[in-house]
């Protein structure tokens, strides 16, 4: 019946047969053989895609003909492997303490404000490194409003005459990414708290363990996995920053694959340089999964409930609320309203500097970069649950790697082979033709998409199978049943489902495509500038006053995953409130 039906629709009103009925029916006979192989195949060519610009960077370290190694390794080597080393080992420290005490003390204990500062605490997340480099540098040199309050206070006519801590060092870098990175080791470690069990936690009070006592040997070691992986994550942000460090002066490997890419015009120098930050960077991802290893445990019964908290009076509950306020108060509320004064003074300088165009940039970029992130996430997510095969499985999962990849190695890999495909197609036309075809690639927003993509693949990715992993298996059964293929059953069945992840896995990358530096810096077209390139050109010419309306325009966007975070720790554990 239905068939004599789409066979009689297929026929115009005079009778004649349609001359396009039968290309449509081997159309979808088409579609309906070949679909389910379309999902691997396509997910082989996403996973070659993304691996390009990590395999051009190995391809370049290998035959060092320039001698270029042997240079660096006498040179800059042991000075960069000191300068990371010793930022890492600042950063990891301080955002480990300040994260897992303010995630203990705003799960497991009570005290003034509590309720507030479970989601404040999340709100220095919104703020990039380099901004707060920015707003403390104007506040803190030399020239700022507090050093020229002391010398007016105190009568000192130079620095000569008073010691000031200098905010352009090694110090301040560290100081300045801990009050920014902290929430991830925050977040993931309150989540650890909350999934404790409360009969473990009883049994420590009943055999006599404080407060103190049952934080150091029972919550802390449970846990540890969830802090190694919060101190893997900062240690990564860490690596890929170059806005703090270059306006610093801190050589540390990321400055230094610019530093000798671009000033000393040495790609493969700059390459083997990316190599050795890519062997940190595994490092950590290894050292995560060994401190994750097989280590798991059990609620020991059905029913959750809520956790106990200790009450906390006099001056232990002063000290939790100095503990939770101070990092607010310098990662968020300080450089906030900083800001927003510079931006109600400075705005007419700003709007004046194509404000407008380089906000219509950003917004561009990174629309397209969510909504095409977002597409590939859900393809090779959706890929992933058709096929039971490893090798779909393993090409998924490292199409993802993009996010564990500094954005300076990731713009060396992309520059090379693109520069290279751009060169060879002018080279053919202007022999064949006469005529230059100019850069199709490299230097325009094919290659500056492309490296956002990569780098940022992995946060669709990861919302889109988290959403579709919670879906049963038996609807796609009972859709195959009513005659549904593959991308039927996505389309009408699971999108409607999966939307509202996918929506935040895209809102997460447009957040972060705002805010990205390194790669920005290198893969951007000449004479294109966004919100990121222009806050940081403006700084170093020492009028970040100008670029205030810019900074805080980063901000506010990066305040929506914040917001998106927060609502979700409300829930993290049913009968938390």
């Amino acid at each position: 019946m239905i068939s004599n039906l789409s066979s009689a629709a297929t026929l115009p009103s005079h009778g004649m047969p349609d001359p396009h009925a039968n290309t449509g029916r081997r159309t979808r006979t088409w579609l309906r053989n070949y679909s389910p192989r379309i999902w691997p195949v396509g997910t082989l060519l996403i996973c070659l895609l993304v691996a390009l610009p990590v395999l051009t960077v190995l391809m370049l370290t290998v035959g060092d003909n320039e001698g270029i190694w042997a240079h660096l390794a006498a040179t800059v080597l042991p000075h960069y492997l000191q300068t990371t080393a010793l930022l890492m080992l600042g950063v990891g420290t301080g955002t480990l303490v300040i994260g897992v005490a303010t995630a203990w003390l705003t799960a497991m204990c009570e005290f003034p404000g509590k309720r507030v500062f479970e989601w404040a605490l999340l709100l220095p997340m919104a703020f990039p490194a380099y901004i707060i480099a920015f707003v403390y540098t104007d506040v803190l040199e030399y020239g700022g409003p507090v050093q020229t309050m002391l010398r007016a206070t105190f009568d000192w006519s130079s620095g000569a005459d008073y010691w000031f801590p200098q905010i352009r060092s090694l110090g301040g870098a560290i100081l300045m990414m801990t009050v920014t990175l902290y929430p991830y080791v925050y977040l993931l470690t309150r989540a650890a708290f909350l999934e404790q069990s409360v009969c473990v936690i009883d049994v420590s009070r009943t055999l006599g363990c404080t407060p103190a006592q049952s934080f150091r040997r029972v919550a802390l070691p449970l846990a540890r996995p969830a802090i190694v992986i919060g101190v893997a994550l900062v240690l990564m942000e860490t690596l890929n920053d170059f806005g703090t460090v270059d306006f610093f002066g801190v050589k540390t490997f990321t400055a230094g694959i610019y530093d000798v890419w671009l000033n000393m015009n040495s790609v493969a120098g700059a390459a083997q340089l990316a190599v050795v930050l890519m062997a940190f960077v595994v490092g950590l991802i290894a050292l995560e999964r060994w401190a994750r290893g097989k280590r798991q445990y059990q609620h020991t019964t059905s029913r959750i409930q809520a956790l106990p908290s200790y009450q906390l009076r006099g001056a232990r509950s002063l000290a939790a609320v100095l503990a939770c306020a101070l990092p607010i108060v310098f990662g968020f509320a300080l450089p906030a309203s900083i800001l927003t004064n510079y931006a109600l003074k400075y705005y007419e300088a700003t709007l004046e500097a194509n404000f407008v165009d380089i906000l219509f940039n950003s917004l561009a970029l990174s629309l397209s970069a969510g909504v095409l992130a977002l597409l590939i996430g859900l393809f090779l997510a959706y890929s992933m649950r058709l096929s039971q095969s490893r090798w779909v499985s393993v090409a998924s999962r490292f199409a993802a790697i993009g996010y564990a990849v500094p954005g300076a190695v990731l713009a060396v890999g992309i520059m090379v082979p693109f520069g290279a495909f751009d060169n060879g197609v002018d080279s053919f036309f202007r022999s064949a033709f006469g005529i230059s075809t100019g850069l199709l690639l490299s230097g325009t927003l094919v290659a500056v998409t492309f490296g956002y993509v990569v780098r940022f693949l992995a946060l669709s990715f990861g919302a889109a199978e988290a959403s579709l992993g919670k879906i049963s298996g038996s609807m796609d059964g009972a859709a195959r049943t009513l005659g549904e293929g593959p991308l039927g059953t996505l389309r009408r069945l699971h999108f409607p489902m999966i939307r509202a992840s996918l929506l935040a896995g895209a809102m997460l990358v447009f957040v972060d495509v705002m805010k990205e530096l390194p790669m920005t810096v290198v893969l951007r077209p000449f004479n294109f500038e966004t919100l990121a390139t222009f806050v940081h050109q403006y700084a170093s010419d020492e009028l970040f006053e100008e670029a205030s309306l810019a900074a805080l325009a980063i901000v506010g966007v990066g305040i929506i995953p914040v917001i998106l975070l927060s609502l979700g720790m409300r829930s993290a554990r049913p009968g938390q409130h």
